[in-house]
């Protein structure tokens, strides 16, 4: 605790700020965001060497490292292939300057301190990552589910004798079927776009 403090008071500490959406533009991970493609900014933090950049489609991470250097380290997660899990919020104490919110996405573990005067608008991104890998999970399930049933099907047909079917035929048709099936459960259950979560969750 007292290592905070003089943190803080010799201007040290990296605690972020969470920004306003009239800010966003001014940041330096904006200018990784893909606006060509319709992604959009739904959340920012910003500390003295870190952007953490939540976008409809990623999180986008500046990472400074240390205020010493000015190299920098981009990081993009999609949220389609990096799963958010293990989503903590340790709440300020009395004498405690931030609050933090934790969370798993992909292989990687983050940590991120943020004002304690920021609270209320962090408990909306905990409850946004949250949702996220709810969402993921499910569809993740679904999908797997979705793959062994066509496997058992095709393995099934591919045994059966189709009367009057060449073998060509019969393989032509069940590798056809197999294909759009499987294009058409890719495209129910993997989700790329979760600005509807952000939208719902997200008060800023």
């Amino acid at each position: 605790m007292l290592k905070k403090f003089a943190a803080e008071a010799l201007g040290i500490s990296d605690i972020g700020k969470i920004l306003s959406p009239s800010d966003y533009n001014k940041v330096e991970a904006d200018d990784y965001v893909m606006h060509e493609d319709d992604e959009k900014i739904y959340f920012l933090i910003k500390s003295r060497t870190d952007e953490y950049c939540f976008t409809n489609l990623a999180l986008i991470h500046v990472d400074g490292t240390t205020a010493i250097s000015s190299k920098k380290t981009l990081r993009r997660y999609d949220y389609y292939e990096n799963p958010i899990s293990n989503v903590f919020l340790e709440t300020a104490g009395t004498v405690d300057l931030d609050a933090e919110i934790k969370f798993s996405i992909g292989q990687a573990n983050l940590s991120i301190d943020v004002d304690k005067k920021q609270i209320e608008q962090l408990k909306d991104l905990y409850k946004t990552l949250i949702r996220i890998g709810q969402i993921s999970r499910h569809n993740n399930s679904c999908l797997e589910f979705s793959r062994r049933s066509l496997e058992t099907a095709t393995a099934v047909l591919d045994g059966a004798k189709l009367e009057g079917v060449a073998i060509e035929e019969n393989f032509e048709k069940i590798n056809n079927y197999a294909f759009n099936w499987q294009l058409e459960s890719i495209k129910k259950y993997v989700v790329k776009d979760f600005g509807y979560v952000f939208e719902k969750y997200i008060n800023n």
